[in-house]
């Protein structure tokens, strides 16, 4: 399990810049990133509570998630769906709630949910929200666009990296919406 990338911007925009290494603060987010802050961040969620916590600092997608859509005919590159951290060898939608998340050598991220996906997911291609926001078989929506996270200890990481999984004590929660 590693870091296969990192991206930040320090604009609201839906896509984010890969760089070669990005610095996490703890309780904050990235530095440099838009949606860093210990109060939510995120445009959507600052006009219902501006003083809400930031559960939604840095955001992660696995590369195995980006190689799925490839492979149903829609290219995109790390960093295009608004994440900080592109993993690879991890399936980050098992993990449950308060999964401490060890990257580099101090950073450690503490997962907090999942990400919802929005219509603005179809102006990056057209369909893609389809993609990524489906219906199992028994009618429960499945959400596929990656997990929130927030730093729990600052520190730098880049692409390479490796990634280490620290479980919570049992019972463990399932990821909900954040």
């Amino acid at each position: 399990m590693r870091v296969e990338a990192v991206h930040r911007d320090d604009k609201h925009r839906f896509s984010k810049l890969s760089v070669g290494e990005i610095r996490l603060i703890e309780g904050i987010g990235v530095e440099g990133d838009a949606h860093a802050g210990a109060t939510v961040q995120h445009l959507h969620l600052v006009r219902k509570d501006r003083t809400a916590p930031n559960l939604r600092q840095v955001h992660l997608i696995s590369r195995e998630v980006l190689d799925e859509l490839a492979f149903n005919g829609y290219d995109v590159a790390p960093g295009e769906l608004g994440e900080n951290v592109t993993t690879a060898g991890l399936d980050l939608f098992t993990l449950p709630t308060g999964t401490r998340l060890h990257l580099g050598d101090a950073a450690i991220l503490t997962v907090t949910g999942l990400r919802d996906p929005c219509s603005q997911i179809n102006k990056l291609q057209k369909g893609l929200l389809k993609q990524v926001l489906t219906k199992a078989a028994d009618g429960t929506i499945v959400r596929r666009v990656g997990i929130m996270s927030v730093v729990t200890t600052g520190g730098t990481v880049r692409p390479g990296d490796p990634l280490t999984v620290e479980l919570p004590p049992e019972p463990h929660e399932p990821l909900g919406l954040v």
